[in-house]
């Protein structure tokens, strides 16, 4: 009996020994869990995305070097096909403790087909801490209203085929956002003080809310001076651009900033402030910026209709809000798509430059009107219409592209003159070959040696003579007297009585008449009487 109650004295010491650990580690467990959080990454290119994950990463604040810690390898981007997938870890203003974790979804293709692949992320777990971002290009900005367009109409068919308990979770987040008023942005949904009233929503505020935090990124800011230099665009056609932005955007509560690959700006102090990520160690403060034209900045809940027509003049925010509100209510399927591209031209044609109606009007032919850019050409248009109506944009073709076009040319206009070369040198060699008997020859170049050694000259008689010009005119009296050997010949032949001493003296006779000149200045023999 005695043995037994030991061992059950000393199982039931382990047992509590095994608790208290297991108690301890748990604690430490659950006192290291990472908060996680979800971005969700729209539009842009497979590129242009790497550039965005490769500047949320970026603290332009922060100076001092990273450790070792924050330079290992970092997670690959999996953007190729269909939804996306990567994760980074915040790190503190030190760069040594990791704040949270940061899941980033990645898609760029905004067919409706896809949105079933987002829709998992909307759940009453993730909402809490899931942001969306819209990737912009200012490669291609006169298509921002349209691709906007598109991924809002995704997002809110998304939201509205969620069941009722994530709905009740997306109203929360509305109010969340909504009531913290003007103060606090940088302290995230929950940063604000207790107690603290909000302000008053001003008209075209909230009015269209996704239930998630929204932002807005436009990427290459730089490419601002060459819209400039290559497509004349004024300094009013970038105000009409943000006034246009920033208009839709207010509806949906959402943020707008301004990139650039060699700046990334505040856009890490952004986006972890949406997301409730902040350093115990640095308060991150966001100061909006609409002066700088390529560093804009609209922190959520800042701008207002006042703020908007304070940057220039005469846009009618009113008119242009209430339509965008009309816009975003058609659902996004292949045939509505397909709609708005045969009737654009329409459009087009109905549509004020100078006004925007709130009955039946495209905001984004309104938009794309205004801001001149190749236009998509229509299935339905017929090719005469096409020829009709002609091309009125030049697309200039890539700087490497033409360089390597006009090198092509090149090379054949060298091989061409390298083949004429050829059969140049060719035919003189074969003159060279004619006349070598006469020019002393050829070297292996097919040059005679009157050319190394130049014109050759005597003296006769006090006179410089050239033996090139003697030699010519040599042949040349040869050749002239020619027929008249023949001639001469001839009689010689058929007098068989005369000797051949007869016959030279007729010929030398017959040379005497010929140069009577000679004749009489040669010197007559004396008579002996």
């Amino acid at each position: 009996m005695t043995q037994r109650s030991d061992s059950r004295t000393r199982s039931n010491e382990e047992e509590q020994k095994k608790e208290l650990w297991s108690s301890m580690l748990d604690g430490v467990s659950s006192g290291k869990r990472l908060p996680e959080k979800t971005l969700l990454v729209l539009g842009g290119s497979p590129e242009t995305q790497k550039d965005f994950l490769e500047a949320l990463q970026q603290d332009p604040s922060n100076r001092r070097r990273p450790p070792e810690r924050s330079q290992r390898k970092k997670p690959p981007v999996a953007n190729q096909f269909a939804l996306g997938y990567t994760y980074q870890d915040v790190l503190d203003a030190d760069q040594e403790d990791i704040l949270a974790r940061l899941s980033l979804y990645l898609l760029t293709d905004s067919s409706p087909s896809f949105a079933p692949l987002i829709k998992r992320l909307f759940t009453t777990k993730t909402l809490p801490d899931l942001a969306v971002t819209i990737l912009l290009d200012w490669n291609e900005p006169w298509a921002w209203m349209r691709q906007l367009r598109q991924w809002i109409r995704i997002l809110r068919s998304i939201l509205l085929s969620l069941d009722d308990e994530c709905k009740d979770g997306l109203e929360e987040n509305i109010v969340e956002w909504r009531d913290k008023g003007r103060a606090g942005v940088a302290d995230g949904p929950s940063g604000g003080a207790d107690g603290e009233a909000s302000l008053p929503l001003g008209p075209g505020e909230w009015d269209e809310p996704l239930g998630v935090p929204l932002c807005v990124v436009c990427q290459n800011a730089d490419k601002i001076e060459f819209l400039e230099k290559e497509r004349n665009w004024k300094e009013e056609d970038l105000d009409f651009v943000l006034q246009v932005l920033r208009t839709a955007l207010l509806k949906h509560g959402a943020s707008l900033i301004y990139t650039m690959p060699s700046s990334p700006g505040s856009l890490q102090a952004l986006m972890h402030s949406i997301l409730g990520i902040q350093s115990p160690l640095k308060r991150q403060t966001l100061k909006h910026n609409v002066i700088d034209r390529d560093k804009v900045l609209i922190p959520p809940n800042w701008d207002s209709w006042g703020k908007i027509r304070v940057l220039r003049e005469g846009f009618e925010v009113e008119s242009l809000s209430s339509a965008w509100s009309l816009e975003i209510q058609d659902p996004p399927n292949a045939s509505a798509d397909r709609e708005d591209e045969a009737t654009k031209e329409n459009e087009f044609d109905v549509v004020d430059s100078q006004s925007v109606n709130s009955s039946g009007t495209s905001v984004v032919a309104f938009y794309e009107k205004t801001i001149s850019g190749p236009r998509p050409t229509s299935t339905l248009l017929s090719g005469a219409r096409t020829k009709e109506l002609g091309s009125l944009e030049v697309e200039s073709a890539d700087i490497q592209a033409f360089l390597g076009e006009q090198l092509t040319r090149l090379e054949q206009l060298k091989e061409q003159d390298e083949k004429a070369k050829t059969s140049s040198s060719s035919r003189r060699n074969v003159l060279s070959a004619q006349g070598s008997s006469m020019d002393g020859g050829l070297d292996e170049k097919g040059r005679g040696v009157n050319d190394h050694i130049g014109p050759i000259q005597f003296n006769m008689g006090g006179i410089q003579v050239d033996a090139d010009d003697m030699l010519r005119r040599i042949k040349n009296r040869d050749a002239f007297s020619t027929p008249e050997k023949e001639r001469i010949a001839s009689p010689v032949a058929q007098s068989e009585g005369k000797t051949e001493n007869e016959a030279l003296a007729a010929y030398f006779a017959n040379l005497a008449k010929r140069g009577g000149t000679s004749a009489v200045n040669s010197p007559t023999p004396k008579s002996n009487g």
